[in-house]
């Protein structure tokens, strides 16, 4: 897009220099807006990836500028990096795909070519190399550093995307006489956003820990160094450089709130195994005791419409059993004082 502004804007530019100035901050407010919604999308996904995990995606962890004194170069920035990443591509290449963008359309550079027995490349594919292309000009400008953990972002980054390659769900039509499938057509489409998030989680749990020699630096030796080694690491795979701290622990220079006092699930329809083990993964593997608690929820139910023009509705009061950790003898300890408030309340009665 660039190049073209600048050969549009030729003749009425002063020089090349505002020329270019001109088309780069064209350029970032035609795809601003896409490049926020996708990265916030990135950082809804982490967040329901973490919801049950020690470490839930907090707030903090969500600066993906290298020089913030609060990153860490753990495998939860790692996720972090390729999540973001990946929102920012994913969000682009919808948008393309969505007509938002006059300088793209469908990716038919394929079309007409057969891709298998019996089928060929036709239809509209989603435009990921535009995607691909725009998101990497966006997200990997945040890192400007030529240390180790910028090459580990820069890595993060363009695993997020291949992630979004990876996931992509090949779409096919069938043609023939009277319903029959002589031929298929087909094409590529994004998946739904989750599916790229789960992907991701699996890459998360099986990140690469890269170890470089203390005190590699910006030194043209030491550069040299760090590129030969991450180059030599397949670029789908999650990098990191540091060990995570234990999230069990409240560590306020670090950020981190702990599992003391945070939700957990034990019973319900739907959850699947992880969720189901929540209790014993932030509560009783933290040292931490389960506390039942009783909570009443009021919602509107049966709801009727009365012509014209109106919705009433009841308001409906449910009883909830819900699950937190707390330290060992909190429970203990309110049940006597509960008790010991009952027993007094006997006493001042008889008296």
């Amino acid at each position: 897009m660039i190049y073209r502004c600048l050969i549009l804007q030729s003749n009425s530019c002063l020089s090349l220099l505002l020329c270019l100035h001109f088309c780069m901050l064209q350029a970032y407010l035609i795809y601003s807006s896409s490049v926020a919604a996708g990265a916030q999308s990135g950082i809804e996904e982490c967040k329901h990836q973490f919801a049950w995990d020690r470490w839930n995606c907090p707030e903090r962890a969500l600066q993906l500028s290298t020089h913030s004194s609060l990153r860490s170069a753990n495998r939860e920035a790692a996720f972090v990096h390729a999540i973001s990443s990946a929102g920012v591509m994913y969000t682009l290449t919808r948008n393309c795909s969505l007509g938002d963008f006059d300088n793209c359309g469908c990716d038919d550079s394929r079309n007409g070519q057969r891709g298998g027995h019996g089928w060929l490349w036709g239809g509209c594919s989603d435009n990921v190399g535009f995607g691909e292309a725009i998101s990497k000009q966006f997200v990997d400008a945040l890192e400007t550093g030529q240390d180790a953990r910028a090459a580990m972002n820069l890595h993060n980054n363009e695993a997020g995307r291949k992630a979004v390659k990876g996931t992509m769900q090949k779409t096919c039509k069938c043609h023939g006489v009277s319903g029959s499938c002589t031929t298929q057509t087909c094409w590529l489409q994004l998946p739904e956003f989750r599916e790229v998030g789960n992907y991701l989680k699996e890459k998360y749990h099986r990140a690469l820990k890269v170890d470089l020699l203390r005190g590699a630096g910006n030194s043209a030796a030491s550069r040299g160094a760090i590129a030969e080694t991450f180059s030599s690491i397949s670029r789908k795979e999650l990098v990191h450089l540091e060990d995570s701290p234990d999230y069990c622990l409240e560590n306020r220079t670090l950020g981190l709130p702990g599992t003391e006092g945070r939700e957990c699930l034990k019973k319900g329809k739907n959850l699947s195994k992880w969720e189901k083990r929540s209790c014993k993964r932030l509560c009783g593997e933290c040292g931490l005791a389960v506390e039942e608690r009783k909570a009443e929820m009021v919602s509107s139910c049966n709801c009727k419409f009365h012509w014209c023009c109106a919705v009433k509705c009841e308001q409906c009061r449910k009883t909830v059993t819900k699950y937190f950790c707390v330290k060992k003898g909190g429970q203990r300890g309110r049940n006597e004082s509960a008790t010991g408030r009952r027993k007094n309340l006997r006493l001042r009665k008889k008296h």
